[in-house]
């Protein structure tokens, strides 16, 4: 029934968080910070010493970050397919993984994979080595770039899963059904149907992630990995520059994740308008 007074095809107006209408002076006092730190890097002689020593440590810092994300997005895509399987057998080992790896702390796992997994992956390798007649390597051949780059891929794929879990299971399963009936096999429906609406709802949660994998790589350091954490202690160590050095080691990571979120803000609004 119609509502008397009540226009018929009134528009549906979509309300808006205030975080959307404030003003972001909160980026108008980092700017200022940032401007204030630059400038200090960029005039002051000791500022620009540790920065030219920290630079080898930011491409590190972001080679570890990206080969890890990129992994662990695979790794934790495969995992949420298997949560979601028909088969009993891997829902569970999907869930023992999940439920495993997210109760352990990042620094305990890296320790772990690169002072127990790590050898007991050289000691796999070697045994088959001698069975089809390869040379054995040595555990210290294993670099800790690489070993650090394996822990956080297990780390961050277990809550990568969970992220693709969600958006996997938001997609409306009357259309899942519509292309069943339209003759697509389960492939071409996971491709071209569940996929595409499922990224849509994970991008800003996955972009969250990657900023926190850039945070979070810095727990590297832990095994002398040479990223930009690292290097700044062994500056600070070495110069007793302690206020200058990890203003700089802040700015750098503060540059680096304050860029990635304001991209990411951009690109999920652009997102949303299509």
């Amino acid at each position: 029934m119609e509502v008397p007074g009540q226009a018929r095809d009134s528009p549906t107006v979509i309300p808006t968080s205030p975080n959307d209408e404030d003003f972001p002076w909160w980026l108008v006092a980092v700017l200022a910070i940032g401007f204030y730190l630059f400038w200090q890097v960029f005039t002051a002689e000791e500022y620009s010493r540790v920065l030219s020593t920290l630079r080898k440590g930011i491409w590190v810092t972001v080679y570890v970050t990206l080969v890890s994300y990129s992994m662990a997005c695979l790794l934790g895509l495969g995992l949420a397919l298997a949560g979601l399987s028909r088969s009993l057998i891997l829902r569970q080992c999907a869930r023992f993984y999940v439920e495993v790896v997210r109760g352990v702390p990042i620094i305990v796992l890296l320790l772990y994979v690169a002072f127990v997994l790590a050898p007991a992956m050289v000691g796999g390798w070697n045994w088959v080595a001698q069975t089809i007649g390869l040379d054995p390597i040595r555990t210290r051949d294993f670099s800790l770039l690489w070993r650090a780059v394996i822990a956080l891929t297990i780390a961050y794929s277990s809550f990568l899963a969970e992220v693709f879990r969600a958006g996997l299971q938001s997609v409306d399963e009357g259309q899942i059904e519509a292309a069943e009936a339209l003759g697509l096999n389960r492939w071409q429906r996971f491709r071209f149907i569940v996929f595409p609406q499922a990224l849509r709802t994970i991008l800003p949660p996955l972009g969250n992630d990657f900023v926190a994998m850039v945070k979070d790589s810095s727990l590297v350091s832990v095994l002398g990995v040479t990223d930009v954490t690292q290097l700044g202690k062994v500056t600070a160590a070495g110069n007793f520059r302690y206020f200058e050095t990890y203003n700089v080691v802040a700015l750098v990571y503060l540059t680096m994740t304050i860029s990635l979120s304001i991209a990411l803000r951009k690109f999920e609004k652009r997102m949303r308008e299509r």
